[in-house]
């Protein structure tokens, strides 16, 4: 495959895209851990959420 002139810039863009939407996956992974991590604190602590009070109907 010959790309020109332009092959550089084409896999640097490549490049610079595939890090980027590395970087996001990493950061929706540690942040969902994270969230979880707060969530099951908070359960701990006896904290519920309103639509699992006890009582309700």
């Amino acid at each position: 495959m010959n790309l020109g002139p332009h092959a550089d810039f084409i896999f640097a863009s490549y490049a610079v895209t595939v890090f980027v939407i590395a970087a996001l996956v990493g950061w929706v992974v540690l942040d969902y851990a994270a969230q979880r991590r707060v969530l099951g604190d908070l359960e701990e602590r006896g904290v519920t959420r309103r639509s699992q009070r006890k009582g309700d109907a």
